[in-house]
């Protein structure tokens, strides 16, 4: 009888390829329909408010084609990363087969490390079919600044999104729940964190509620990593994004272990 010790990698490695597999086989609704989503909204917004326009961000004005890239870029992720995770789980439990994921000698470390991996997989797909696009794009300039603030920015706010998601994954019943979600939460969140505008424009009130807002962080230090400035200080935005993922990783891990929702 084969002994598992410490990691299961044949196990996690297993998971991991099932969770990019079964979103490569739809590849054309998961990853290329929320790219060319994304490219549409550089397109509307760039032609009704101008390419060439000037934004003011962190006392530097730069061109509104170059100010929402980045923007656009971090958002597709997120919400991809979320979208993937938030259907890993919640598809087992409605269609009763949750004990695939259950049952395999996987801990509950592996197990929340292969389905988070596997959202934050598809999340780089979507943000470098969308990169190398607006590579070719007319008046938009996405070379990195700094690759690895964009790096790391990128990463954060996937794996932000992805525990999320998998998180509303374990707490849904039905589709109509992650749909709640994705619609009142996430949808917001991601609008109003200033992918289209800086938030110094806004008054002190707003400014104040929009620097509550996490995704805030996630696309202020993404920008900064292409354009060099951004509306908060990237330290301080990288550390707070670090602890909310940690606790929100913790969470997840606590929900998956005591089986919340999921060992009926």
């Amino acid at each position: 009888m084969p002994v598992i010790r410490n990691v299961n990698w044949g196990g996690l490695k297993t998971l991991y390829v099932k969770e990019v597999r079964r979103f490569f086989k739809v590849q054309l609704q998961t990853v290329w329909a929320p790219a060319i989503q994304t490219l549409l909204y550089l397109v509307v917004f760039t032609t009704a408010l101008g390419a060439n326009g000037g934004v003011s961000i962190g006392g530097t004005t730069v061109t509104f084609a170059n100010f929402v890239g980045p923007g656009l870029i971090v958002m597709g992720m997120m919400t991809s990363a979320f979208a993937n995770a938030s259907f890993s789980l919640l598809v087992g439990k409605i269609q009763g087969t949750i004990v695939d994921y259950l049952m395999p000698p996987l801990s509950t470390g592996e197990l929340l490390v292969a389905l988070i991996g596997g959202s934050v997989t598809r999340a780089f797909c979507v943000g470098g079919a969308v990169w190398l696009a607006m590579l070719l794009w007319p008046g938009v300039d996405v070379i990195p600044e700094h690759p690895l603030v964009v790096l790391a920015f990128g990463l954060l706010g996937a794996t932000f999104l992805a525990l999320l998601g998998l998180l509303t994954s374990i707490w849904a019943e039905k589709f109509d729940h992650a749909a709640a979600v994705t619609n009142f939460v996430v949808g917001p969140l991601t609008l109003l964190s200033g992918t289209f505008y800086s938030v110094d424009r806004l008054s002190p009130l707003f400014r104040d509620i929009s620097h509550a807002n996490p995704f805030f962080y996630i696309i202020s230090g993404f920008r900064y990593g292409f354009l060099g400035v951004s509306d908060s200080p990237v330290a301080i935005g990288l550390t707070l994004m670090l602890v909310l993922t940690l606790a929100l990783g913790a969470l997840c891990y606590m929900l998956l272990r005591r089986g919340w929702k999921l060992k009926n």
